[in-house]
């Protein structure tokens, strides 16, 4: 039951990308670095490494490696990003194709 002092909350569907939504200028690339960062921290996770551990496979420092377990992709560049899934021995594919509209512009999937 909703009293008289409450406003109902307005809901905004996004459009696919949250940066975009947000109105960020860099929204395209945002989202890819989320993406393959996410991806990078999801293996990360399951292999069950200490911080250390994970600094000596990536070849980062500490600091680096807490930042990235804690989702702040945006301070990784995506060719930093690439390298990091090349040392968690994952191929990495890049698809060019025509747009179509309601798509994502950019679609990044891990492959098992």
């Amino acid at each position: 039951m909703m009293n008289q002092d409450t406003n109902p909350i307005e809901l905004i569907e996004s459009g696919g990308n949250v940066f975009a939504d947000m109105g960020l200028e860099d929204a395209e690339e945002l989202l890819t670095r989320a993406k393959l960062g996410y991806a990078v921290r999801k293996i990360i996770e399951s292999r069950h490494l200490k911080q250390q551990e994970i600094a000596e496979l990536l070849k980062i420092k500490q600091p680096e490696v807490s930042n990235l377990m804690k989702g702040k992709y945006h301070l990784f560049s995506e060719a930093r990003l690439f390298g990091f899934l090349n040392r968690l021995e994952r191929k990495i594919t890049i698809q060019i194709s025509t747009h179509h509209p309601g798509e994502a512009l950019i679609d990044v999937a891990e492959m098992k």
